[in-house]
């Protein structure tokens, strides 16, 4: 002990030994509450398709609301972006922000590195499983197609992964090398020809957002993300031949997907670091204005167009300008100033998101047909016709966070 003297009687050098210094404990990082909310919002934004906005919209023509909610529960049709066109790029890039906290935690339970890597590899395999099995629901058999957001984060994690032991510096390379790299291979493809049968690959002859010129480079189902899926996808049993993906979606896509979990990777390493927490909110600002700016610019300036369903190297930026500034608020608000209640209900969704993630992909039916088997045909009609979708989806989706709650009071949490 610290506090041991030995007896005057004996000699200096027949002194006992003094004790070993104790080992220096490996303190798991804390978690941070910000990111579950945020993760959380993601998947309540996904899960809310069951209420089924552009329903209401068409129910109530006149009603510039209902629009406006309609307008940010779909996708756009190419170039541009509305609120649930973030829900994949949030979702991957928060896999990044978790990444560092995740390693750590690792080392603090004793994993070797070989340990987790195995886990990394084992995680990616069935995360892309995961995201074809989801896809397959319902159909005849196996559909092997990888344009999920569990399939496209599975299989850029291992690199992720490998990048989290590495340098900054190494990030940031990975970063400009992906984008600059993927940008150059779009940009090389050839143009389709004049005679090129747009219809014949699920794009109508006078769909309005075709790009002429150079940015014709990134047009749909007219570029090397679907040419390498042509002869990619045909490699697996298929029902009839793949030749296009009905919403201009690749495989390839995972390739601008890992440099949004990069960017997460380097928020992630900033909320770990040292700096003031004040600090680290201006960092994640910062970072986020000009990556928005940067890929807001490089669309402007014709260089590359905004476009999500093919993950172009803009939308990586425009995207993670966005991710950035939503975790800088959500992390000021709930880390910084410690106002954290009111984001119990996003908690809960966020802290089991893989099973959030399934169960809106899965049970909504079950859902419904349960509700009218047992209270009626009409029980969604309470209200009058016009109202049916959204008390059908909001019975749906309070349904959901229900399950969701109970695995939370059980600490039942569905890890990959």
């Amino acid at each position: 002990m610290s506090d041991y003297a030995p007896p005057h009687d004996l000699p200096p050098d027949s002194a006992p030994a003094p004790a070993p210094a104790p080992a220096v404990a490996v303190i798991a990082p804390a978690r941070l509450d910000s990111i579950d909310a945020y993760r959380g919002l993601v998947m309540f934004l996904m899960m809310a398709e069951a209420l089924r906005l552009g329903k209401m919209a068409d129910l109530h023509p006149e009603s510039g609301f209902w629009k406006l909610l309609a307008l940010h529960q779909d996708h756009v049709e190419w170039i541009g972006c509305v609120l649930h066109d973030m829900i994949q790029p949030s979702f991957s890039f928060l896999v990044g922000v978790a990444l560092p906290f995740s390693l750590a935690s690792r080392r603090a339970k004793g994993q070797s590195r070989a340990m987790t890597t195995a886990h990394a590899l084992w995680r990616s395999l069935i995360l892309v499983l995961l995201g074809v099995f989801l896809r397959s629901v319902g159909r005849s058999q196996t559909n092997w197609t990888f344009e999920d957001t569990l399939s496209q984060i599975g299989l850029g994690y291992p690199f992720l992964f490998l990048l989290g032991w590495c340098s900054t510096r190494a990030r940031w390379t990975a970063l400009v090398v992906i984008l600059v790299g993927y940008w150059a291979l779009f940009a090389a493809y050839p143009l389709p020809g004049a005679s090129f049968d747009y219809p014949a690959h699920g794009v109508p002859a006078d769909w309005p957002h075709l790009l002429d010129g150079f940015a014709g480079h990134w047009n749909k189902n007219a570029n090397p993300a679907w040419a390498f899926d042509v002869w990619f996808l045909n490699l697996f049993p298929r029902e009839r031949p793949f030749q296009y993906n009905g919403g201009g979606y690749a495989t390839l896509s995972f390739i601008p997907t890992l440099a949004t979990m990069i960017l997460g990777l380097l928020a992630g390493e900033t909320l770990r670091s040292d700096r003031s927490r004040w600090s680290k909110t201006a960092w994640l600002i910062v970072a986020g204005v000009v990556s928005l700016a940067l890929g807001w610019g490089l669309g402007a300036a014709g260089v590359c167009p905004v476009v999500k369903r093919i993950w172009t190297p803009s939308w990586v930026l425009y995207s993670g300008g966005i991710s950035f500034l939503f975790l800088a608020a959500f992390y000021a608000v709930m880390d910084v100033l410690g106002a954290k209640s009111w984001a119990f209900p996003l908690r809960v969704i966020g802290m089991n998101s893989i099973a959030a993630y399934c169960l809106a992909h899965l049970v909504e039916g079950f859902i419904t047909s349960s509700f009218k088997t047992h209270l009626g045909k009409d029980v969604f009609n309470v209200l009058g016709p016009d109202w049916q979708p959204l008390v059908q989806g909001t019975a749906v989706l309070s349904i959901l966070w229900l399950i969701l709650f109970w695995m939370y009071r059980r600490r039942l949490f569905l890890r990959v």
